[in-house]
């Protein structure tokens, strides 16, 4: 690679060569110490060493995976002056199964995300620890079974590896393209619901959404209106004397579509992240000389931001979801349900506890929604004076749209049992599909039973795909 030589000439010229930032000099506090030319290659290995130091709980495969892929990713660009093999030994980690164990806290962001960065290098120098075929083991160990060998870093490349923005935008693209699929859900959950309480349809009317045109908002309502025709539960209530349903009802398409929009800008600024060069210094050729530029597209502030409100957007859908789960479970709110779904209320407490949960993981989900990229801490000896946190940001993101799968889980169920409530009376053909294919792996409630059980089957629906799948069989695509 051209960007490579441009190294290269840097150490041909030994001593005599100009500091260039972390290629001949220390880094952080320390960028104007000058290491001598035969310790170069020493400094990338302690570089790797000593910014592993992580903590907390591992990553999981997936979170890792995504990391290297990124990694490979900015390099590949060709302007880190990094050589290939580097990149193959990357790329090698994917296609034979080895994930290095990568402590999921201790970055702030920025130079990038340094500790989990520099446990992914450590397993590529063969040290540290990594999983193969499910198994813990020294990554010496686990690179050997897998056929790989460990790399021997040169010049530059140990702050290559280290240096950059993966670690947020890997787990931030994953939260947030499950985000995306917890809109549509939110959507299915949302019409299931409104069959059971007997609402209505209007207030998704087409026209209205035109005089108001955000465009997540539109897509709610046409999703609504796919999910809800020709319905019996519907038609059997068209005369009604309930001029208005509650908000959570019926302004499902504005609190939705706004947490959709929210998601949607948050994916643009992932998209243009992952395709960045985030590492520093970056290289650049011109038509006399190449020249390593410092800057500062490691720090995470963009990614930050974007995760913070993607925390916020998503957070709603689990927000809205519990007030419409009250709705269903209270006597006074239910148009004629029993108490809190239960046969024989009473005797039975139904899914009185069941909502209780779900406010619980709202209430969690408030605490959760802080936004991490309003602090800042300074680090390496007050060089790096401002952070962007956005490592905290993208694991927050992760436990709220963890609590979101689960209490739109618990909406799920108690639609559903409000939907069997509400027979001979049918629902529309999606909402009949949604409540089908819940009712394939968990009964209706006949009598109390622990509903822990149920939940968790439920979550592992969503998660699977399969409910959305078999509900846009019906309607075409909710996204």
């Amino acid at each position: 690679m051209a960007s490579r030589r441009a190294i290269d000439d840097i150490l041909e010229a030994g001593d005599g060569a100009p500091a260039v930032y972390g290629v001949n000099t220390g880094f952080g506090a320390l960028a104007e110490t000058r290491i001598a030319a035969s310790d170069i290659a020493v400094l990338q290995r302690n570089l790797v060493r000593s910014h592993a130091s992580g903590v907390g709980p591992d990553l999981g495969d997936a979170d890792v995976r995504a990391m290297i892929l990124l990694r490979a990713q900015v390099i590949a660009l060709g302007y880190s002056g990094v050589r290939p093999q580097v990149l193959d030994a990357l790329v090698g980690l994917l296609e034979r199964g080895v994930c290095p164990r990568i402590p999921a806290q201790g970055s702030v962001g920025a130079s990038g995300d340094l500790a989990p960065l520099a446990h992914l290098a450590l397993t590529l120098i063969g040290e540290g620890e990594a999983r193969h075929e499910g198994t813990l083991l020294q990554a010496s160990e686990a690179l050997a079974r897998a056929g790989l060998t460990p790399v021997e870093l040169v010049a530059k490349e140990g702050l290559a590896l280290i240096n950059g923005t993966q670690y947020m935008t890997a787990l931030g693209a994953l939260a947030v393209s499950e985000a995306a699929d917890l809109c549509a859900l939110a959507d299915v959950a949302g019409a299931m619901s409104l069959e059971a309480l007997m609402g209505s349809r209007r207030p998704f009317d087409e026209r209205l959404m035109h005089v108001r045109p955000h465009p997540g908002q539109a897509t709610v309502a046409r999703n609504l209106r796919a999910l809800l025709t020709e319905s019996e539960i519907m038609t059997s209530h068209a005369g009604c004397a309930r001029v208005q349903d509650a908000y959570s009802l019926r302004c499902m398409p504005q609190v939705h579509g706004a947490s959709r929009d929210a998601l949607s800008w948050a994916a643009e600024v992932l998209t243009r992240e992952v395709n960045s060069v985030t590492d520093n210094p970056t290289v650049f050729l011109t038509s006399d000389a190449p020249e390593l530029l410092s800057g500062g597209n490691f720090h995470g502030q963009p990614v930050a931001l974007a995760l913070d409100l993607a925390a916020i957007a998503v957070a709603e859908l689990a927000n809205i979801s519990e007030r419409r789960v009250e709705q269903l479970v209270n006597p006074s709110l239910s148009c004629g349900l029993p108490p809190f779904l239960a046969p024989q209320s009473g005797l039975n407490s139904g899914f009185m506890i069941a909502q209780v949960a779900s406010a619980a993981l709202v209430s969690e989900n408030k605490v959760l929604c802080h936004p991490a990229s309003v602090d800042s801490i300074p680090t390496s000896a007050n060089r790096e004076d401002h952070v962007s946190m956005g490592s905290i940001s993208a694991r927050k993101l992760s436990q709220v749209v963890e609590n979101v799968r689960a209490s739109i889980a618990i909406e799920l169920l108690g639609a559903a049992q409000g939907i069997d409530l509400r027979r001979p009376l049918r629902p529309s053909a999606a909402v009949a599909a949604a409540h089908a294919t819940v009712r394939r792996v968990v009964p209706k409630l006949e009598s109390d039973r622990p509903l822990y059980q149920d939940i968790a089957t439920v979550t592992a629906l969503i998660r699977s795909g399969e409910l959305l799948r078999e509900v846009e069989a019906v309607t075409g695509s909710l996204r």
